[in-house]
């Protein structure tokens, strides 16, 4: 067979450029399509512009939280650590523990000083009595002396005794008076040292009470607790390290307290209230987690007013530029919980701005952030050590 006989080797028609289905019906195909795009944009442009609820949105923004120090409050060396960084603790929890040696000395040391001062205020109850039996004393041997010098003045008249009898009689008159005088002072003054007090609150005892609390304070700093839940960050001491008062040694962040500082343009935040509602998406884990909140606060001026070289504005070489303000969006906490976020990490927020009953600026006071922080000035144990402490020395 020839090469003309045979249909397939005689097309030049490459089967490439061959016409595939039916032109008028990709035709068609291709009008539907472009159809459904333009319906689709439509409707994008209807209801999620026209339509949709106002609202302010930045992806200039960023989780923020309380990061919170754990210093030394007294100086001493770190004999042990209980946390780490990344490690999750709770209130109350121990962290750090450093060498109670000295403080124990010095808690020993005010425990005798207690013991010496209600000793010496029960000596000083004890002068009380005796000055006043000193008084009793001085009174008799005065009325004694009087009645004697009475009899020898009435023996002097008939000439029974001398007038030198009877100047020594005068005599012991005037030292009886100034023994009285002598014994109402010392009375007075052992009165002034326990006048209106009893051995719980005179002074002596209450200044030694202080310092016996004083030195309780400074060992229960030995032992260095969480004051809240949170995660264990920046460790920056070692184990033997000397540590001074107020030295920075670790920090705990509560996770379960974090906000996002949205930084809006000022041309953003005319609608913006306190109270309206925000969502919430972090780079973390996109679009599939969306945290719920509410705009709780604005800074009270712009990051650039803020900045640690501010602008100088009127320097004459100006060039305006758009400000941005942070809002503060507080988060769910249930939230957090289930899909936890860390300080410093980059979201978008999103701030709906249809209610506009709110008012600009907060005006009422945040309520007080406070920690379990160990102190022994009001302890139970401290306390009635000290009791006993008294009691045994009473």
């Amino acid at each position: 067979m020839s090469d003309a006989d045979n249909p397939v080797h005689n097309d030049p028609t490459p089967a490439a450029a061959l016409p595939r289905g039916n032109p008028g019906a990709r035709k068609r195909l291709l009008t539907v399509l472009a159809v459904v795009v333009v319906l689709a944009a439509l409707a994008w442009f209807v209801f999620g512009v026209l339509l949709a609820p106002p609202s302010e949105e930045t992806d200039d923004a960023y989780v923020a939280g309380d990061v919170v120090a754990i210093t030394a409050r007294d100086g001493g060396t770190v004999v042990s650590l209980h946390a780490d960084n990344t490690q999750a603790v709770k209130a109350g929890q121990p962290l750090i523990d450093l060498d109670p040696a000295t403080a124990d000395v010095n808690l020993a040391a005010a425990e005798a000083e207690l013991a010496r001062a209600v000793r010496a205020t029960r000596a000083d109850f004890s002068r009380v009595g005796a000055s006043s039996a000193a008084v009793i004393q001085a009174q008799a041997q005065l009325s004694a002396a009087q009645a004697d010098y009475a009899r020898r003045k009435a023996a002097a008249a008939s000439g029974a005794i001398s007038g030198e009898e009877l100047s020594h009689a005068a005599d012991a008159v005037k030292v009886a008076t100034a023994t009285l005088n002598l014994a109402r002072a010392q009375k007075s003054q052992a009165r002034s040292t326990v006048a209106g007090t009893d051995v719980n609150n005179n002074p002596t005892v209450m200044t030694a009470i202080a310092a016996y609390r004083r030195a309780a304070i400074i060992r229960s700093h030995m032992h260095i607790i969480a004051p809240i839940d949170g995660v264990i960050a920046q460790r920056t001491v070692q184990v033997g390290q000397q540590v001074q008062a107020g030295a920075p040694l670790m920090a705990v962040v509560p996770l379960n307290r974090l906000w996002v500082d949205a930084n809006l343009r000022e041309t953003q935040l005319r609608d913006v209230r306190i109270g309206q509602p925000a969502e919430v998406v972090s780079d973390m884990y996109g679009g599939k987690v969306v945290y719920h909140g509410r705009v709780v606060g604005l800074g009270a001026g712009s990051g650039n007013a803020f900045a640690l070289l501010p602008s100088q504005n009127a320097s004459g070489n100006w060039i305006k530029i758009v400000q941005r303000v942070p809002v503060r969006i507080a988060l769910d906490p249930k939230e957090l919980d289930k899909n936890p976020l860390r300080v410093g990490l980059s979201v978008k927020a999103t701030v709906d701005t249809a209610d506009l009953s709110g008012v600009r600026l907060a005006k009422q006071a945040a309520s007080p952030y406070r920690g379990d922080v160990a102190t022994d000035a009001s302890n139970p144990a401290v306390e009635a050590r000290i009791r006993e402490i008294v009691a045994a020395n009473r």
